[in-house]
């Protein structure tokens, strides 16, 4: 597994398996997101299988499928949900970076742009073509 460290409570990676699952409850994620829609992906790893396995590894499990392009208010909402108040939280998608994206999508307004395109940077994840809608977001909470 590649785990990119996004914040204290947040990490993502590339696509994971379902035997990756219970490393993951052991190293102490809580929460597991699932970002990759089932389109992309062969049955043994589409989102049941990963849900079946969050569950035997007693992990929360959301099923926020990011196609490519289409982010809605919606996805960027629930994403932000999964991630308050129940632990660490390991999400995932093809590489990490729609789970990225997601995660700066809610830091909109809350940290500076600079800094979230910084961190994402500093985890592999070049955010700049998403910074007009970073500032869009920012410039509606504040």
């Amino acid at each position: 597994m590649d785990l990119r460290q996004i914040s204290p409570t947040l990490a993502v990676s590339p696509q994971i398996l379902p035997e990756d699952v219970p490393a993951l409850a052991e190293a102490g994620f809580k929460v597991l997101v699932n970002n990759r829609p089932d389109d992309e992906v062969e049955a043994g790893i589409d989102h049941d299988a990963m849900a079946r396995a969050a569950a035997e590894a007693g992990m929360t499990y959301h099923y926020l499928p990011f196609h490519p392009g289409q982010i809605t208010p919606k996805l960027i909402a629930d994403f932000g949900a999964a991630l308050v108040g129940q632990g660490p939280v390991i999400a995932y998608c093809r590489s990490g970076n729609r789970s990225t994206v997601l995660w700066a999508l809610n830091q909109a307004g809350r940290l500076p742009e600079d800094e979230i395109l910084q961190t994402a940077d500093k985890a592999g994840y070049d955010l700049s073509g998403v910074r007009p809608l970073i500032a869009s977001l920012a410039s509606r909470k504040g």
